[in-house]
């Protein structure tokens, strides 16, 4: 096993190549892939979802998520073949099929990242109350877990094979941005990466998303540094495997197609002015 991820680790070890753009327009605040096809979340009104063909980038057609509020994510369950999106102001998750057809569930807190489980169940970070909590695919509540008190403005987790919680935490002026495997109840930090904010190799700065293969090797997007940055099973750092030079504004949305071997990136162009995003688009990258 150890030689399997050797290898896997050294084809990785190259920086990402950019195979396409997906053109520029309002801020992306989803990116997933499903059914041979690439869905984009932007804030608008209307049309909110676009959705490309995954070979030739064609934009094929547009799908409305009616009674939204402010979308914050988008995911993707293949067995269910349907997203879910975050809605932080109606503190709600959408789903949406593939006709279009929609529902919505309470959180009952502000919803953040969103990530689908290997039993298909939805799991929403909630930002402000330091909380990861995991719905059934029809919005039950199934579980609420509190995480430690030093995990400061939780962005975004995944659930590992092992049960346990992988999280990126820390945002603007927090004292510790990084990246932590945290305990199946999370109560306990097993191992992190990262530290004070910063931009040498173990650090970061704003690390806001995350992207894990089936080796469970991590990509972290690492927004302020404008870079994406692979770290080992064990969060040992391998890479940068999108540099800031790739980039046009802040890498904040990661969608890792490991089939394709494809990143897809959301690059947001940040506005200090009026404290918000202005501009978006999708980066896709060679892994």
């Amino acid at each position: 096993m150890a030689a399997i991820l050797l290898r896997w680790a050294c084809c990785l070890c190259t920086e990402g190549q950019v195979v396409h753009t997906l053109p520029e327009g309002l801020p992306v605040v989803g990116i997933t892939t499903l059914e041979e096809q690439v869905y984009v979340l932007r804030w608008k009104e209307c049309d909110q979802v676009e959705v490309y063909d995954v070979t030739s980038f064609c934009l094929l057609c547009c799908l409305t998520v009616p009674n939204a509020g402010r979308f914050v994510d988008m995911t993707s369950c293949k067995h269910f073949l349907c997203l879910y999106i975050s809605d932080y102001d109606v503190e709600c998750v959408h789903s949406l099929d593939l006709q279009g057809d929609a529902t919505q569930w309470p959180v009952s807190d502000e919803p953040h990242a969103l990530s689908v489980n290997a039993a298909h169940n939805v799991l929403v970070t909630c930002l402000s109350v330091h909380k990861i909590k995991e719905f059934s695919p029809c919005g039950d509540l199934l579980r609420d877990v509190t995480l430690p008190d030093d995990v400061i403005n939780p962005t975004h987790a995944i659930l590992l094979t092992s049960g346990q919680f992988i999280v990126c935490h820390g945002l603007f002026d927090d004292p510790v941005h990084r990246v932590c495997t945290v305990s199946a109840d999370g109560r306990e930090i097993v191992r992190s990466h990262g530290g004070q904010p910063g931009s040498d190799t173990d650090q970061y700065n704003s690390p806001t998303y995350l992207a894990v293969d089936n080796n469970e090797f991590v990509f972290v997007a690492d927004e302020n540094n404008q870079r994406v940055t692979l770290l080992s099973p064990t969060l040992s750092h391998i890479r940068q495997i999108v540099s800031r030079d790739q980039v046009k504004w802040n890498p904040g949305l990661l969608c890792l197609d490991v089939q394709r071997r494809r990143l897809y990136v959301a690059d947001n162009e940040w506005n200090d002015e009026d404290d918000t995003y202005t501009s978006g688009r999708v980066v896709v990258f060679s892994v």
